[in-house]
């Protein structure tokens, strides 16, 4: 019943006296000791969920971590992650650590303990890492089984079967280009202005370049500046699926928007990759059984 392996039971039930009840609480406190010697472990592989609610008027992009892929690949695991989008959709907590302390959806446990009663099946450090809830328009994707979410919150007067697979698209875009903005609007003036210091310093450097004209060396700037935003800003890119190889992520929203005779906008869009920031130990594991093995 506790997934936990036959000779940690047996010594459980010895220790509660042939108590069940008592003996799953011992594991429990176990289990929970073993958890917090694991905690320093690091745990960047897992799992990101992008979800929404049957009307898609409420979503959100969820990451949990676990020390393996192996362990992300399992149907518990899975189903536990699911269950913890449902919830953050369902509940509205401000924060991971509210999450916590949430009942979850459909359950009487708190996040925190179901969490608790999956470590105790699988044994590696688990961590909520992350979410966002959105509410909108909203339409998900997932990559690689949950290696990349999306979530892309559309504002339109129309809602049908072209325009969220025209969103999809765009979170597909999303996952696969991986910009840092949704518009140019978006871009601090700081961010820009640093840019623009920068190029100018490499152009100071080089004695060719710096004998141009000002004007020259300002159109430069401002040239290198434009395919930059075309990089890191959604609308601005080159449409993945563009037939020419030159509509612009904008150009495509207005197409499907005139096609289908809506007023559409890309308000917003989140995309969560798996470990992404997090430093990833590389493990000898042929030394850790070995290791294991001499303990």
């Amino acid at each position: 019943s506790t997934g936990v392996g036959m000779m940690d039971c047996k010594k459980a039930l010895t220790e509660a006296d042939g108590d069940v009840e008592k003996a799953i609480e011992l594991l429990r406190e176990k289990g929970l000791a073993t958890q917090a010697k694991k905690a320093g472990r690091v745990a960047a592989e897992g799992m990101v969920v992008a979800k929404v609610n049957a009307d898609n008027s409420v979503g959100c992009v969820v990451e949990v971590n676990s020390e393996t892929d192996f362990v992300a690949n399992t149907d518990e695991f899975k189903a536990f992650v699911n269950q913890v989008a449902d919830t953050i959709i369902e509940k509205n907590p401000a924060d991971v650590e509210a999450l916590k302390a949430t009942t979850v959806s459909g359950g009487t446990m708190t996040v925190d303990e179901a969490l608790q009663e999956l470590f105790l099946k699988i044994r590696e450090n688990l961590q909520i890492r992350r979410f966002v809830r959105m509410e909108g328009i909203l339409v998900p994707y997932i990559h690689g089984g949950g290696k990349i979410g999306v979530l892309v919150d559309v504002e339109t007067d129309v809602v049908n079967d072209a325009i969220k697979e025209m969103a999809k698209n765009v979170a597909m875009q999303a996952a696969a280009l991986k910009p840092q903005y949704t518009t140019r609007a978006e871009v601090d003036a700081d961010y820009i202005s640093r840019e623009k210091e920068i190029l100018l310093a490499q152009i100071m450097n080089d004695p060719k370049e710096s004998q141009k004209p000002q004007k020259v060396i300002d159109g430069m700037i401002n040239g290198r500046i434009n395919k930059e935003l075309k990089e890191i800003c959604l609308m601005d890119q080159t449409y993945v699926k563009a037939e020419d190889g030159k509509q612009t992520v904008s150009a495509y929203v207005a197409q499907v928007a005139k096609e289908n005779n809506a007023k559409v906008a890309v308000k917003n869009f989140v995309r969560f990759e798996t470990g992404e920031g997090m430093e990833k130990k590389e493990e000898d594991f042929a030394a850790e059984v070995a290791k294991q093995m001499n303990a």
